[in-house]
């Protein structure tokens, strides 16, 4: 009885992939992997894409700040303008104002996205950073790396790859937007088209 309990739930609310404590982790060791791979890291922006890329390029500021001593610049990327599926896109997400170093040029960037899946976000990022500025190297940082790109686009720090179906969804959950404690949940595409 209890296993068919358990199967109904995973149906109903999709497979945990990761807890509050793995993405601590995850984070953690992203944080790590970016200042062993940058030298200056007075000279790094860490810019968040919203709503929860934002939240996690917090997040990572503060680690690099805790295990180097010395905090890097924090950005936002409002990425909704930049879009090239605005046309087709059932909602528009609500704008938020990027908000960069005035100094951008010669800078490393490291944008900031909850899930990788076809890239077309990362591209309007891109774009959105060109109106800013040139960055002398722009890196990627992504909770979760779900493939089945679109674009030629691959990060350079991931917290975890989570092979998906095209159909299926990832739900991130960061309890400073969800108010719910962090998660992520693979919503398989049974699920997602009987919503």
């Amino acid at each position: 009885m209890k296993k068919e309990q358990q199967q109904t739930k995973v149906e109903q609310t999709g497979i945990g992939v990761m807890d509050a404590d793995t993405i601590r982790k995850a984070i953690r060791r992203i944080a790590h992997e970016i200042i062993e791979q940058n030298l200056d890291i007075s000279r790094l922006v860490v810019a968040g894409i919203p709503t929860r890329g934002k939240i996690l390029a917090r997040r990572i500021v503060s680690h690099i700040a805790e295990i180097e001593g010395i905090s890097p610049a924090f950005g936002i990327v409002d990425v909704s303008m930049h879009r090239d599926d605005l046309a087709t896109r059932a909602r528009v997400s609500v704008l938020e104002l990027t908000e960069l170093p005035i100094d951008l040029d010669g800078r490393l960037l490291i944008l900031v996205d909850d899930v990788l899946f076809t890239g077309r976000s990362v591209r309007a990022a891109m774009d959105a950073v060109a109106s800013f500025g040139r960055p002398s190297r722009i890196q990627l940082a992504v909770l979760v790396d779900r493939g089945h790109r679109e674009l030629p686009i691959r990060a350079d720090f991931v917290g975890k790859n989570i092979p998906t179906s095209p159909g299926d969804r990832i739900r991130v959950s960061l309890e400073e937007n969800d108010k719910v404690p962090d998660s992520v949940t693979l919503i398989p595409s049974s699920l997602v088209s009987a919503s």
